[in-house]
């Protein structure tokens, strides 16, 4: 059994939101995670859990604390399990300059390749394998399981969809890194973690992925359109075009006014909620 020990505990809505350490073998350091377990995990029939991914700067807390899903999750009776962004500790390396879109806070959910990230820098395959396993063999959860995310976390939910047929219900994104092989961020991230060859990044690219998808999940996009990131680093229109050129079906829902902070998401994320509950049959 892998061990977990427990951080922090808070009542919330009848059920717990609780933080765990526990020990990673993919990414070689201590991780902590959120999970808030409804009620319902009381009654003994496995629940179903919503993955989030949080974006740049992040840890496992600010979606815990910001962004008030609780509450429906408790009515719904859906756990809702949230990571880190990155490997940390000592020994990890961060970017050079210490900026906040490389490095600690900004590991972008994909497999580094290149040195020195390619040791501690393999997001992916812990929010896709190795998470998700430490939950269920600890959880009173069951294998049914949607992805979520916001910005850099919103790129990792939809790339994580696409690349895994099966393995989710359902998937959703707020403001989502789109089309990282082509803004700022993704150049810089993508460049150093899995080196200058772009034809590589086509796998770890939602606008890329799409063309290949062999399962039609559905995309549910929000995007404010007072976002500061938008014209730049997230780019939806190039989703669109990807999800029409490819028959994907997706409904992108632009919220005039709304920027890229978590007032944007709390605004939201009851809908996003509830299209993940109606996946996973609740």
């Amino acid at each position: 059994m892998n061990d977990i020990e427990l951080v922090s505990a808070n009542k919330s809505f009848g059920g717990w939101m609780k933080r765990y350490r526990h020990r990673s073998q993919v990414l070689h350091c201590d991780m902590v995670f959120g999970i808030y377990l409804p009620p319902q995990a009381d009654q003994g029939k496995p629940l179903p859990v919503l993955y989030w991914l949080s974006g740049l700067t992040c840890t496992d807390e600010n979606f815990m604390q910001k962004a008030g899903a609780q509450r429906l999750a408790a009515e719904l009776g859906m756990v809702i399990v949230a990571p880190d962004t990155s490997p940390r500790g000592e020994g990890v390396p961060d970017d050079a300059e210490g900026a906040y879109d490389f490095g600690l806070g900004a590991g972008f959910y994909v497999n580094a390749t290149e040195q020195p990230w390619a040791q501690h820098y393999r997001m992916y395959d812990y929010v896709v394998q190795e998470l998700p396993a430490l939950i269920e063999e600890h959880f009173p959860v069951s294998d049914q399981r949607s992805i979520s995310g916001h910005s850099m976390g919103g790129h990792g939910a939809l790339i994580c969809a696409l690349k895994n047929p099966g393995r989710y219900r359902s998937v959703s994104a707020f403001a989502p890194i789109t089309n990282p092989s082509d803004c700022p961020w993704g150049h810089k991230a993508l460049g150093q973690y899995l080196g200058n060859d772009k034809s590589v990044w086509k796998a770890w690219d939602a606008c890329e992925l799409l063309a290949g998808a062999t399962e039609r999940l559905p995309l549910l996009v929000d995007q404010g359109e007072s976002d500061n990131f938008l014209a730049e680093q997230l780019k939806p229109e190039a989703l669109e075009a990807a999800a029409a050129a490819a028959g994907h079906p997706l409904t992108l829902r632009r919220q005039p006014g709304y920027d890229h902070s978590y007032y944007f998401i709390a605004s939201f994320i009851d809908d996003h909620l509830r299209h993940h509950a109606a996946a996973l049959g609740l």
